[in-house]
């Protein structure tokens, strides 16, 4: 019997490399291994526009699944199934901007392996007219990863030694999102400075040789994952390696002309070349940041085309501006249902300004989408813990007193106004303070009505806390 890659292989020849190598990185370094997923599906794009003869209006991976479509060459199992894949291989590039653990991550790229095999067997029919041949899957293994630190150490190999550093990189930047977090103890808070130390040792080694590597090495310097900032050096190397041709270095030499850094002063001409440049890539972050600029110079028609096609392509921020666009009318006609959409699309993909907002509209049910009041106060928990937004512990605080969960729990509310209060600006104090007031009236006014033990005991705490 086959084994998978063979099965793969068997459906076509020009993808079996990349399916290969996703495969291979899943259980060492899934963040590469999800951006082999992504070139995967450009060739099954291809693959299919090959078969038949269509011309792309676009190199963008969304629009080219949407013409397939619109022209009926896929259905909608296969669109949907394309799209899933696309999406799990952009939260390759930021997997720290979904608030993923690297356990999590390696879940995501051994259920993306698993996608690619059902989307082949969808299509093996459509496009061989013969059914899909039964296959035997091999179990993921971790020998690339021992291969890479042997190739990186003993044969100083660059490409090995910038993969070994991308592998510590997005751990690092998992831990430090952990690190930051309110639920996480402060002397746990120090893990990912030594994984950030390691990294950048490795894309140092590798910087001479390797363009990728380079680019990484100017990050690390940028944000002195060796210990001491050197933002001047950072930038000259992210600018050697975007004149290399290193598309994220593109999109970051943009980003520095869009607004300012150390060693560059704002252009907006010179920051719209490189934007443009990284964008036509498909680099996600650079089609938002184009969005802005064009935004900031009020070419609403154009900054919505960009905004639009990052957030088509899965990027959060870009899909939480969008709503923003939609609903104020800006670049398009008002709509509100599409920018409920937007919102959720964004908030389910970790953006805390998205979570925020849809946490209030489910809680109000003014939404469009329906309420959830669980969905709404797992979101404002997850903006608390990760952004430690005021607004939000304001929100939930009220939300617990007001029984809005279907339970009260006023020790929690005043715990979270307390924090709020920690944490708050002159404006927000000042929209605690009534808040505060009223959450203590409501405690002695439930006092007064001689509860039970336990829960006098709970009304008794959180006096305590507001007092």
């Amino acid at each position: 019997m086959l084994n998978d890659i063979e099965f793969i292989g068997g459906f076509s020849a020009d993808i079996v490399d990349d399916y290969t190598k996703a495969k291979s990185y899943v259980r060492d370094i899934p963040t590469q291994a999800l951006v082999f997923v992504r070139s995967f599906t450009h060739q099954v794009t291809s693959l299919l526009a090959d078969k038949h003869s269509v011309k792309f209006n676009s190199p963008n991976l969304y629009d080219r699944i949407e013409q397939l479509n619109r022209m009926r060459f896929i259905d909608v199992p296969t669109t949907r199934a394309l799209h899933r894949l696309r999406s799990d291989g952009n939260r390759g590039a930021h997997p720290e901007k979904y608030h993923l653990t690297q356990e999590q991550l390696v879940s995501l790229a051994e259920k993306t392996i698993k996608n690619i095999l059902s989307l082949i067997t969808l299509l093996y029919p459509k496009v061989h007219r013969k059914k899909a041949p039964e296959y035997q899957f091999e179990a993921f293994d971790s020998y690339v990863g021992r291969e890479l630190c042997y190739q990186a150490v003993m044969h100083n190999d660059p490409q090995a030694q910038y993969l070994v550093g991308m592998s510590l990189k997005s751990k690092a930047l998992m831990q430090q999102e952990q690190e930051q977090s309110l639920e996480q103890d402060a002397e746990n808070q120090v893990e990912s400075v030594g994984t950030f130390k390691q990294a950048a040792n490795w894309f140092e080694l590798a910087s001479d040789k390797h363009q990728q590597a380079l680019f990484e090495h100017g990050v690390a310097l940028l944000h002195g994952y060796s210990g001491e900032k050197n933002a001047l050096a950072g930038e000259i190397a992210i600018e050697r390696a975007a004149e290399a041709g290193v598309i994220e270095a593109k999109a970051l030499l943009g980003f520095f002309f869009l607004v300012g850094s150390e060693n560059f002063a704002v252009d907006l001409a010179v920051a719209a070349n490189w934007l443009e440049q990284a964008a036509l890539a498909e680099n996600t972050e650079a089609m938002s940041n184009l969005g802005v600029l064009y935004y900031q110079q009020q070419q609403l028609d154009k900054a919505f085309e960009w905004i639009n096609k990052a957030a088509q392509a899965g990027y959060p921020h870009a899909q939480y501006h969008l709503a923003l666009m939609l609903f104020n009318g800006e670049g398009c006609e008002a709509n509100p249902n599409a920018s409920e959409h937007w919102l959720a699309e964004a908030a389910e993909q970790g953006q805390l300004d998205a979570m925020f907002t849809r946490a209030q509209h489910m809680l109000n049910d003014d939404s469009g989408l329906g309420a959830d009041v669980c969905l709404a106060e797992r979101y404002l928990r997850d903006v608390i813990n990760y952004g430690r937004s005021v607004p939000a512990m304001i929100e939930l605080s009220v939300a617990l007193a007001d029984g809005v969960f279907k339970r009260i729990d006023v020790v929690e509310s005043a715990s979270l106004l307390k924090l709020a209060k920690q944490y708050a600006n002159d404006e927000q104090a000042e929209i605690i303070e009534p808040i505060w007031q009223s959450l203590q009236i409501q405690i002695d006014n439930v006092i007064a009505l001689k509860p039970s033990e336990e829960e006098l005991k709970s009304l008794i705490h959180a006096q305590g806390i507001l007092a």
